[in-house]
């Protein structure tokens, strides 16, 4: 990187968090070299349908397809303050035979939205290779614990027991559901197509002396060279901007999905029952040497937060567009739809970094379940003294009074629970210590949470990663 380079802003999610991939598929030279694309794709189909144009402006145009001449594009920019046009001129310098059938019939969106479109479509099979990574990981995980219990809590507050595995099984959940929208989106993909300056085609009706017929397979044509079967049925000057928004609220759920896991992942650090990995020479703290922060899944919400806070950003753009169209999409869709891809890339590859090498701290988890789990086999030990003749209500009081004055001795003293031990001393549960310790094995306390995990892996996950398989991100990296 040139010094004079660090003199201006440079996106951070560009340069320190997304992967090499998603940044490309929103770079400039996607995005022009698509655009070419595009207009030998229409050069082509328009003279395969009769119009006067020549094999040799069409192989002048394959020839100039990849190297674009960006600095008399730009020059010609500062001139004419459009964009497409200027690509349109810099395209002829290069393609001078070319240069006045390239655009022939179409309107800036023609290039424009079908890119952006194509770009999007790439866009969401990456994260979805990820995805699938991504589960593929958490299902490793959630059937390596799912026998490990551990405690569950509801407000933050100790509750009934779980196992580590299930819990992982609600992260993986949501990111089902994150696949679900995925591939509802590009089950039955559009491009934009050949709709002319306000969607009538008109332009190309005249270049066809008004054969319809002609400008629709003109369009199919179009669309199928660049690898797609299907348009917008109807459009104005754009494709649909809520399209956009539909797009964006399904990576949204995304950010939902991560920051959940992160925010969890936290919780969990900060117990020292999980961690998340930590490389030998990485410092925690610029101050405190001893400390292991969590900063992947800190940048996990962090980011989460930032695509949430974008989401509403399409909504409101689909929900101002004026008739056919009007210009203030422009702007904001360039800076919010990458900007959301490439958040949305990052927290990906994060998870997937931090879900593939999750530390768990068995020992930690087993000494703060056996500090609760007396609280939560009240309800078995008040059954156990029924059975051997203690009032079912008088037992039921003594446990409340007993099951606060440990919690109060806790909180105020700290050490061990000493629940056991006065309900063993206390005459009316007639019942031993020992006795007791005998109903207090974890497992016994954790329901179903075994059972859920192989079956949701067996009947939810499984298919889904066998069907997929084709599509398995390889392993990603993080720079930072």
């Amino acid at each position: 990187m040139d010094g004079d380079d660090r003199k201006a802003y440079r996106d951070p999610l560009a340069l320190r968090y997304a992967g090499t991939e998603m940044s490309y598929l929103f770079s400039d030279e996607m995005k022009f070299r698509t655009w070419r694309r595009l207009w030998i794709a229409l050069a082509e189909a328009e003279k395969e349908m009769g119009l006067p144009i020549t094999d040799e402006q069409i192989q002048q145009l394959r020839d100039n397809a990849d190297n674009i001449n960006y600095e008399q594009a730009e020059e010609r920019e500062h001139v004419v303050r459009h964009d497409v046009m200027s690509h349109v001129y810099a395209y002829g310098l290069q393609a001078p035979a070319a240069a006045p059938i390239i655009h022939l019939g179409a309107t800036s969106c023609f290039v424009g939205d079908n890119t952006d479109l194509i770009i999007m479509d790439k866009a969401l099979e990456l994260l979805d290779g990820k995805l699938v990574a991504l589960i593929s990981a958490l299902a490793s995980f959630a059937e390596r614990y799912k026998d490990l219990p551990t405690l569950a809590f509801t407000h933050f507050q100790a509750a009934q027991p779980t196992t580590v595995g299930k819990r992982a099984t609600l992260w993986i959940q949501d990111l089902l559901m994150d696949r679900a929208q995925i591939a509802s989106l590009r089950s039955n993909y559009m491009l934009r197509g050949l709709k002319g300056a306000t969607g009538t085609q008109a332009s190309f009706l005249a270049l066809f002396d008004g054969d319809a017929e002609k400008v629709l397979e003109l369009e199919r044509r179009v669309v199928n060279k660049v690898g797609y079967l299907n348009v917008f049925p109807v459009a104005g000057q754009t494709y649909p901007r809520k399209f956009d928004s539909i797009v964006i609220n399904a990576l949204e759920g995304i950010a939902e999905s991560a920051g959940k896991f992160g925010t969890d992942m936290r919780l969990l650090q900060h117990m020292k029952e999980l961690e998340e990995p930590f490389e030998d020479k990485q410092i925690g703290s610029s101050a405190m040497a001893y400390k292991r922060n969590p900063m992947r899944c800190e940048r996990i919400c962090g980011l989460s937060r930032y695509v949430i806070s974008l989401a509403s950003s399409p909504a409101q753009t689909a929900a101002t567009q004026w008739l056919e169209r009007t210009l203030d999409d422009s702007s904001n869709r360039r800076l919010v739809i990458p900007q959301v891809f490439l958040a949305v890339d990052a927290m990906l590859n994060l998870y997937i970094n931090v879900a593939s090498g999750i530390a768990v701290h068995e020992r930690v988890i087993a000494k703060r379940l056996k500090k609760e789990l007396p609280f939560m086999a009240t309800e078995t030990i008040l059954m156990e003294a029924v059975k051997r003749g203690a009032d079912r209500q008088e037992a039921h009081e003594h446990l409340r009074q007993l099951s606060r004055q440990a919690a109060s001795q806790m909180e105020e003293q700290g050490g061990e629970n000493p629940l056991i031990y006065w309900i063993a001393n206390d005459p009316v549960f007639r019942i031993q210590e020992q006795e007791i310790r005998d109903l207090l094995d974890p497992a016994g306390f954790t329901g179903l949470a075994s059972e859920q995990v192989e079956a949701f892996l067996r009947h939810e996950v499984r298919p889904v990663l066998e069907r997929q398989s084709e599509i398995l991100t390889e392993e990603v990296g993080i720079q930072f």
